[in-house]
């Protein structure tokens, strides 16, 4: 992964950005006040992150740009410390003081809110495949800053983990976490979303596997739950009973570990 500033090359970004590198596993390549355009073409590279004053971003020809952000996560965290129901949570049964692994991070929304809710005795590991994606949490997550102290510490509190999420799972003992949760991307992109189409270009499209269902089955104490659209045939095909909302487009299916069901 590449990773620079932006045209500036301020030098406490410069230092973020080669630590960044150094933390990931990154590279480390200078401005030189060229275009971004101009930069992966120099370079020949397909992508780059770029590290900007409380802002981090994935730029990639031809697609939107990614930025960091926690978008409706953030609302959600907020309702939450306001004692709010969610029905990701109620889905997992995630109380305070829980573990859960996200084994789908993305640009890291419902991992905060899980954070969120088990509080500074609770545990969140979440897991990203993308390497992209990952370098962008690992910066945004550190460096995200909100009016919420509460949701600043709540993210600096999540653990990250560049892994698939099945080699993760089979990492973990048996009943070693109380909820595990997926979010992949759906099978039939919903068109209506435009939010989700700069996610989609560096997020990973494999469907769920049987195997990750089992070793989720294994891990978790409570509940597995799996986010998708309304009437999707993965609930069924992976064993999941659907948590229905009114008329909601995306719903939660749930595996009640606990009662074995």
């Amino acid at each position: 992964m590449y990773i620079t500033t932006g045209e500036k090359e301020a030098g406490h970004l410069v230092e973020r950005a080669r630590n960044l590198a150094e933390t990931t596993g990154g590279t480390y390549i200078s401005r030189q006040k060229m275009s971004l355009p101009a930069l992966v073409a120099h370079y020949g590279i397909d992508e780059v992150l770029v590290v900007l004053q409380g802002k981090v971003r994935l730029f990639r020809p031809d697609s939107p740009l990614l930025e960091f952000h926690p978008s409706m996560g953030f609302v959600r965290a907020k309702r939450v410390l306001n004692g709010e129901a969610d029905p990701m949570l109620e889905a997992g049964a995630v109380l305070e003081g829980d573990t859960v692994i996200d084994c789908t991070a993305g640009l890291g929304t419902d991992a905060l809110v899980f954070s969120v809710a088990v509080g500074k005795s609770g545990r969140v590991i979440a897991c990203e495949s993308s390497l992209p994606l990952y370098t962008l949490l690992v910066e945004g997550m550190s460096q995200y800053e909100s009016i919420k102290p509460a949701v600043n510490e709540a993210f600096r509190r999540i653990e990250l983990r560049h892994a698939n999420h099945l080699d993760l799972l089979r990492s973990l003992p048996d009943r070693s976490c109380d909820t595990v949760y997926f979010d992949p991307m759906f099978r039939e992109p919903m068109m209506d979303s435009s939010g989700i189409k700069p996610l989609r270009d560096y997020a990973n499209h494999n469907a769920l596997d049987e195997q990750s269902i089992i070793e989720a089955k294994r891990v978790a104490r409570k509940r597995v739950v799996m986010k998708e659209k309304r009437g999707s045939a993965e609930f069924t095909r992976l064993g999941f009973e659907v948590h229905d909302r009114g008329n909601a487009k995306t719903l939660y299916g749930v595996i009640n570990v606990e009662s074995g069901s």
